[in-house]
């Protein structure tokens, strides 16, 4: 472990260490350390446990805890080094070393790594059956990694040395029938169950058994005879088989059956045979079944395995297997009991009367019964007990008490009644729950139902089954019907010809009961004096309701009594609640008692009015029309709340009116014809008059205005019969005058009155007034109208621009408004028209609030007003100062200087300037027009190689003088393009001006070619490698090594020089490249000399004739080594070696190096760093050295005389490489078969070990012994001994494996 100290002083500090995971401020760095260390040592405390569990209780779930803990280290490891505690962070390689140790260890004790020293074997495991079978447990860790030649790691997975032989001493073998004490019986007679034989240590061979009738007696053979049947080895592999193919297809059919379908019975089957094949087995024991299809009892009488060896029977070895118990109601009882009872009169908890049900039940007695009731949402269990038939009674021989005691009775089938009583109203539902035979076998019932119960003969679906094992009564309550909304003191309204609808109404009813039947008496009303009536008659009618709603509604169309007087449901008699009566009575139509009266007047009739008596039921309304001469009529209503009411009429307009009522409405019926009388009567409307204005004064007063003249228009409006006369009141500020106007023919009428000579001199305010009319009857009344005030003015207004006349313009900039100050004269608000005279045909208009108002306008030009007026008069415009100037101060400008050498092109309006070289300084002349100082915003861009350009850069710069001096760019190769973007100047700043752009079209544009300087270095510096004698030529390599790569505008010329340091020469040569790139080329150049030669890049020079970039020194030379050949020399003069083996090698020469070799003609390659150098022997056969070279496989040399024979390592085999596990009786023997591979003599070494007290640990060696000279492939040994034979070793004539120590030291040196 690593830990942290604090540097000392005066030494350099590390990187700083990343803070922890946790934050110190959450959690303190100690308080982490602690619970991280109290985490560990909680883990390792947890596997001392589970290491209990392991070697002391193992189970078949042990082998997981090597796995299980791996696991937790590793998690735990990996956390720890995440959370980069200080005291606790370590780095990877101490974390991946951690991580293996631990695995380590856990392997160790979790027996996934087994350490076997001496012995090559492993030991066997057993598993349910004995025999002959390969174990299943190997290494858990080695199982992943390569072999790596290690003796003591023990994994099983040694090719050389395979197999083992155990032999075991077989325990006593036992068989037992039903070992879980179930009890079984056949559903139906075509069915079949599987008894379970449990087995312990033993496989069947045989299986025997006998098969014993159920009402069996020796003095009987009517009753049947004992059957012997045996089963082999075949028949019980095919009951298991049939046995899970049948599981197989009960899981996936209760997968998809839906819910709805769901058959609890059918799941408590699968459920039993679950639960009895789910006891959990030992490691000995196996289970097999025998198949059943006919009741008896079956007496298990030997069992043989396969060594013809009886296993021991286990008491009691006889189970009785009989047909399975059922319960049904019978045929009869179903058809004898009705679903649905009605309950009794006055009785609401029920019926009260008894039910009488009968039950079927078959099986061997006595048997019991189980079934449920449920009376709505209670539910009551009942069980009945002992049933059992006549014939068990009162037994006739003592043979039959005999098979009583044993059980072996034959089944009967037993009818039994069941009287139930219906107490309570609802459904009464009675199921069958299930039966229990004498033998303990539960059935539920109508799961195991008799197929011939069905008499279509197409077996019993789940609706038949439902159907024999549940009856069902419903208890209804009865009835009863009322009137609804009607009864003794609230009758029912009918109207005349039409029909009153009635409401009956069901309580307290059962819908299972709809439709309801109910019977109605109608009584018609008696005469006066009592008579019958003569109009209606007495009938009786049966009324349906519909479905299951619980009213009807009758229809009634007479007036009288409506009686219900009884109701009957689908099922039940009702009863008739109250009100069970309901009177109708007939409501008259409406009628008027109407007495019309003239109003007259002065002029004659003005109008009528009609004295209303209403009968009916209110509100009335009463419709009424009135007609003027030949005019068409016109129908008006009115609405009267009381039974008496006042209507009165006065026409506005004269003429010949009549006036009848025609219809009468009240709250029953509507609009009823009338037949009312009628008036008639010429009407003469008073006189009268008032003054037509749209302007309005104070206090209700009208308002108009008199700007010029001395009189004064009035329009006046006339009611009455013309013509008329009128009298007009002028009231002036000193007195008044009356004007009279006769022989007035129109409705309407303008009147000209003279203004007072005062008011008409000198302006002012007065009033005029109606003082009375006068019609064509003489009839004359005073007029009481709000009067007109008339504002007479006699000075109009006027409107001028003010300012001298070489003082009306301004100078604005161009997105200002520009104001214009006017001077008004008169009442405001005005209104004045104006227009600019570049413009004339378009004039605005402006309202204005004070004399001293503005104009405000934003386009320059002249502006001229046309018009004025005030809020009462029109006015003029003053000549001569009507007019006034706006101008726009001009933005700035730029334009390249005449000075500029460039080319003008038509086309995209660019100026081209002269082409340049990098980096060069260069430079333009603008000439500016504005206000100083200015600023100018500009676009640089560049062509981006694709076909568009790039925007580089959009910069400011700022000038006080006209002609300003514009710097290029050139520190980049490329097309340089300038555009003018926007310009600023003191009246147009930029800073508030930024959306002021220039349009596309009027910009400054201007290009530059900006040419590349040339340059040339080396791709990378790679060492370039040749061999002597070599000439400097380009190698056919992908690489960049050697590659020149060039920039600027080709062809380039390339000056290049090679120096030779040991020879102190300098080689110099120009060549002319056309791309660029060029791989290093000087063919008449070549090496003399071993050792470094220095190749240089001189000059450069391109078709722009510009000066070259600077060289790097960094790419500007590389190094070429030139070397002589390579040379192999072996170590040892072996021709022979095993595979396995290491051949060492010398290399002469310059590393790396690249080998190559041949093994049994395949060609191999393979590269060296460092000498010595050494190649494992991997396969058997020739292995030969071809060829060396060095310098990255340069100047190759052909090795012709190293060739070496390899030989195959030699293998053992016990039991042909199987594990084999054998069990002998005693006195028997065991042959272990020892199978050798190789070149003989064979000498090898086997060992016998004791059985393995654990799963895992190896067993203790008990023998050792070498056997040597064989010559024979095959060498086998007899054993009585308990134990396993293995082999640890085996030599052949050249190879020995495992390989001895002295060896491996040769190999080593």
């Amino acid at each position: 472990m690593s830990t942290s100290k604090p540097i000392p002083n005066g030494t350099a500090s590390g990187p700083p260490q990343p803070p922890p995971r946790i934050p110190e401020s959450f959690i303190e760095v100690p308080d982490q350390r602690r619970y991280v260390l109290g985490l560990g040592v909680a883990c390792q405390a947890v596997k001392l446990f589970d290491l209990s569990q392991y070697w002391f209780n193992y189970t078949e779930a042990s082998p997981r805890f090597a796995r299980k803990w791996m696991f937790a280290d590793f998690l735990l490891c990996a956390v720890l080094s995440w959370l980069r505690i200080p005291r606790l962070r370590y780095s990877k390689a101490v974390v991946a070393l951690q991580i293996l140790s631990l695995w380590l260890f856990d392997g160790l004790l979790f027996g996934g790594i087994s350490v076997n020293v001496g012995a090559g074997g492993s030991v066997s495991q057993s598993g349910r059956s004995p025999g002959s079978y390969l174990s299943s447990r190997t290494s858990v860790i080695w199982d992943y990694l390569p072999d790596i030649g290690l003796p003591v790691l023990y994994g099983a997975k040694d090719s050389h040395l395979l197999g083992q032989h155990t032999v075991r001493m077989s325990p006593i073998s036992t068989a037992q029938l039903n070992p879980y004490g179930e009890t079984f019986c056949l559903p139906t007679p075509n069915s079949h169950v599987l008894i379970p034989v449990l087995l312990n240590n033993t496989t069947p061979n045989s299986v025997k058994y006998t098969l014993t009738p159920l009402a069996y007696s020796e003095s009987s053979r009517s009753a049947g005879k004992i059957e012997h049947l045996e089963l082999s080895t075949k028949d019980l592999r095919a009951i298991e088989q049939s046995r899970v193919e049948y599981l197989q297809l009960v899981r996936a059919a209760a997968a998809k059956k839906d819910h709805d379908e769901y058959d609890e019975y059918d799941d408590d089957e699968e459920e039993d045979q679950t639960l009895s094949n789910g006891h959990g087995l030992q490691k000995t024991q196996d289970l097999t079944y025998i198949r059943l299809n006919k009741p008896g009892t079956l007496r298990l009488e030997r069992v043989i395995d396969h060594s013809n060896v009886d296993a021991r029977l286990v008491f009691p070895n006889d189970i009785t297997v009989v047909p399975c118990p059922r319960a049904e109601f019978t045929p009869e009882s179903m058809t004898q009991v009705e679903d649905i009872r009605c309950a009794t009169p006055r009785l609401v908890s029920g019926a009260g009367e008894e039910l009488q049900l009968e039950i079927e039940i078959f099986g061997v007695p006595p048997l019991s019964l189980r079934w449920t009731r449920e009376v709505g949402s209670r539910r009551e269990s009942f069980m009945v007990e002992g049933i059992e038939g006549p014939e068990h009674e009162h037994p006739m021989h003592p043979s039959d008490d005999r098979r009583v005691s044993s059980g072996q009775r034959v089944p009967t089938q037993v009818k039994v009644p069941l009287t139930v009583l219906l107490d309570a109203l609802g459904t009464h539902t009675y199921v069958l729950e299930s039966v229990t035979d004498a033998l303990g076998n539960v059935a539920y019932a109508g799961q195991h139902s008799d197929s011939t119960a069905n008499p279509t003969g197409k077996g019993v679906t789940a609706q038949d089954l439902a159907r024999a094992t549940t009856r069902s009564v419903s208890v209804l309550r009865r009835p009863g019907v009322s009137f609804k909304h009607c009864g003794p003191g609230h009758p029912d309204s009918l109207l005349i010809g039409s029909e009153a609808p009635l409401t009956i109404s069901t309580q307290d009813a059962d819908t299972q009961d709809a439709p309801w039947d109910v019977t109605v008496r109608y009584d018609p009303p008696t005469e006066e004096g009592g008579k019958p009536s003569k109009r209606y008659k007495t009938w009786t009618r049966t009324l349906k309701t519909q479905a299951e709603r619980k009213e009807l509604t009758l229809r009634a169309n007479a007036p009288g009594e409506y009686t219900i007087t009884g109701v009957r449901g689908q099922h039940c008699e009702g009863d008739v609640l109250s009100p069970e009566t309901c009177r109708v009575i007939e409501r008259p139509h409406p009628t008027a008692e109407i007495e019309w009266k003239k109003i007259h007047e002065c002029s004659g009739d003005t109008g009528v009015s009609a004295s209303l008596v209403l009968h009916g039921t209110p509100p009335f309304q009463v419709y009424y029309r009135s007609q003027r001469d030949n005019e068409p009529p016109r129908e008006v209503a009115k609405t009267f709340t009381s039974s008496r009411g006042e209507l009165t009429v006065q026409p506005e307009r004269s003429g010949h009116y009549t006036f009848k009522f025609i219809q009468l409405s009240d709250a029953n019926y509507k609009k009823v014809e009338l037949k009312g009388p009628a008036i008639e009567l010429d009407v003469h409307p008073p006189p009268a008059a008032d003054f037509v204005s749209n302007a309005h004064g104070g206090r209700g007063k009208k308002s108009i205005s008199s700007c010029s003249g001395n009189l004064v228009d009035v329009d006046v409006e006339l009611r009455g019969t013309a013509p008329w006369n009128i009298e007009v009141q002028i009231v002036g500020p000193k007195g008044s005058e009356v004007v009279p106007f006769s022989g007035i023919q129109t409705a309407k009428k303008t009147l000209s009155l003279p203004i007072p000579k005062t008011i008409d001199r000198e302006g002012g305010t007065f009033e005029i007034d109606l003082v009375s009319v006068e019609d064509a009857y003489g009839c004359k009344r005073s007029v009481s109208v709000p009067g007109i005030a008339v504002n007479v003015r006699r000075i109009l207004p006027t409107v001028k621009f003010y300012g001298k006349a070489d003082q009306r313009h301004v100078t604005v900039l161009d997105h200002e408004q520009a104001v214009l100050p006017l001077r008004l004269t008169g009442e405001g608000p005005w209104r004045v028209k104006y227009r600019r005279q570049d413009v004339p045909e378009r004039t605005l208009s402006a309202t204005l609030r004070t004399p001293n108002d503005e104009l405000r306008v934003s386009g320059k030009g002249t502006y001229e007003l046309l018009e004025v007026s005030d809020s009462q008069c029109p006015g003029s415009v003053v000549e001569g100062e009507n007019t006034y100037r706006v101008d726009h101060v001009p933005r700035p400008s730029a334009k390249l200087s005449t000075d500029v050498q460039a080319t003008y092109e038509q086309f995209n309006g660019s100026h081209i300037l002269p082409p340049i070289c990098e980096s060069l300084s260069d430079h333009v002349d603008l000439d500016l027009t504005g206000r100083p100082p200015f600023q100018i915003m500009y676009n640089i861009a560049k062509d981006d190689g694709l076909g568009a350009t790039k925007l580089l850069d959009q910069p400011t710069f700022s000038s006080i003088q006209p002609r300003t001096r514009f710097q290029l760019r050139t520190s980049e190769p490329g097309r340089v393009y300038y555009e003018v973007k926007q310009i600023g100047d003191a009246a147009y700043p930029l800073a508030k001006n930024k959306d002021a752009i220039i349009p596309r079209s009027e910009r400054l544009l201007f290009e530059q070619q900006v040419l590349m300087r040339p340059s040339a270095k080396f791709k990378n510096h790679n060492r370039l490698s040749y061999c002597l004698n070599d000439a400097l030529s380009a190698h056919d390599q992908p690489s960049g090594d050697g590659l020149v790569v060039l920039e600027g505008t080709p062809p380039f010329e390339l000056q290049l020089s090679v120096r030779n340091l040991a020879a102190s020469e300098v080689y110099t040569e120009t060549v002319v490249v056309p791309d660029a790139a060029w791989r290093v080329h000087l063919p008449n150049y070549a090496f003399r000399s071993i050792g470094p030669h220095q190749l240089t890049i001189d000059a450069v020079r391109d078709a722009s004739h510009c000066e070259q970039v600077a060289p790097d020194p960094l790419y500007r030379t590389i190094w070429v080594d030139v070397a002589e050949t390579a040379a192999i020399i072996p170590f040892s003069r072996r021709e022979d070696y095993c595979v396995g083996d290491v051949i060492p090698f010398q290399l002469e020469g310059t590393p790396p190096w690249t080998i190559g070799y041949r093994v049994n003609g395949k060609a191999h390659t393979q590269e060296a760093k460092i000498s010595p150098w050494s190649v494992a022997a991997a396969q058997a056969g020739e292995l030969a050295i071809t060829s060396v070279a060095h310098q990255q496989k340069m100047c190759k040399t052909a090795v012709p005389d190293l060739r070496y024979t390899v030989h195959a390592l030699p293998s053992a085999q016990v039991g042909h490489g199987r594990r084999i596990v054998q069990d002998i009786h005693e006195g028997d023997q065991a042959e272990i078969v020892f199978t050798l591979l190789g070149e003989p003599p064979f000498t090898f070494t086997y060992q016998r070990a004791e059985l393995s007290p654990r799963k895992g640990v190896p067993g203790k060696v008990l023998e050792t012994h070498t056997v040597s000279g064989v010559t024979a492939r095959e060498y086998s040994i007899f054993s009585a001994l308990e134990g396993t034979w293995t082999i640890t070793s085996i030599s052949d004539r050249y190879c020995r494996y495992p390989p001895a120590q002295q060896d491996a030291a040769d190999k080593s040196r």
